[in-house]
């Protein structure tokens, strides 16, 4: 995956997508979040956003996203936030090409609204720390955080504690089952599992993990039942996420290319490679 374009005050940049290795329900908090261990790894598969600033600090998105407002969008929010908590007079047009579901498990979404944090912090001057971009960020959704923090990452509490992970190479099957999953949905399940035994960042990976949210998914969407019940021949898959992907590890883009040819036509597959860092991470400057 190539990095950030910049021209002037028009920059084009990638926000990639993530899969969780392991998701754990560990408890939860009084205000009803739930407590998670998790974790993350970025994928070369990605949104591609195009920020060109304005001067009159309007913010503007110039693509549509079905059955997404404006202002319920969170590359605007994204913008609105930093604008807000950095006093900025500038605003910007967005352009978002999508390439990663909606309700996937993915994170597209919140790497969107993480890229729009990273890239303004540089192209309106904000130059905020990284450490309080992800602290806005968590203001935005859960994942948006880890996203700011660039690289594979064990993550608890609700998604504001990372450490970093070193994970070996790999690449990854996904298959889209071609529905949409509520996150909160799945979350507010009576049959979610939330007592898992936390486990310990020492111990991953070796140690027993699994995905507490994929049995209650399946439960409730059969096509994503299926797609884990497909790759699941041919390997150790798993759901990403609160769903809908499901992904299965391979050592190699061979491998991974091999699998995808097993696949049924009609199935929508693809491959990607597990990335340690964020493409913009060392591009973000003052945020690093």
């Amino acid at each position: 995956m190539s990095g950030v374009d910049v021209r002037g005050r028009v920059a084009r940049v990638p926000a990639p997508a993530k899969i969780n290795l392991f998701l754990h329900v560990v408890g939860r908090r009084a205000d009803g979040y739930h407590l998670l261990q998790s974790a993350f790894r970025l994928l070369d598969r990605s949104d591609w956003i195009t920020l060109t600033v304005r001067d009159d600090g309007k913010i503007n998105r110039l693509s549509e996203l079905a059955g997404v407002p404006p202002e319920q969008d969170l590359v605007v929010r994204a913008a609105r936030l930093l604008q807000q908590k950095a006093g900025v007079a500038l605003g910007v047009d967005i352009e978002v090409e999508k390439r990663l579901p909606m309700g996937g498990g993915l994170g597209g979404g919140s790497s969107d609204a993480a890229s729009i944090l990273l890239a303004l912090n540089v192209l309106w001057g904000v130059n905020a720390e990284r450490e309080t971009l992800q602290t806005w960020g968590l203001e935005l959704g859960a994942d948006v955080p880890f996203f700011i923090f660039g690289r594979s990452a064990f993550v608890e509490g609700v998604g504001e504690r990372m450490q970093p992970l070193d994970l070996a190479p790999a690449w990854y099957v996904v298959v889209e089952p071609g529905v949409q999953v509520p996150t909160a949905e799945i979350f507010s399940a009576e049959d979610l599992t939330r007592n898992t035994e936390p486990t310990i960042i020492a111990s991953f990976p070796g140690s027993p993990t699994r995905n507490d949210l994929q049995p209650v998914v399946c439960r409730r969407y059969p096509a994503v039942a299926q797609a884990v019940e497909m790759l699941g021949a041919m390997g150790d898959a798993r759901m990403s996420g609160s769903g809908a992907c499901v992904f299965l590890p391979c050592e190699s883009e061979a491998e991974a290319q091999a699998v995808l040819a097993k696949l049924p036509a009609e199935v929508v597959a693809w491959s990607a490679r597990g990335l340690d860092w964020h493409p913009l991470h060392d591009w973000a400057g003052p945020a690093r």
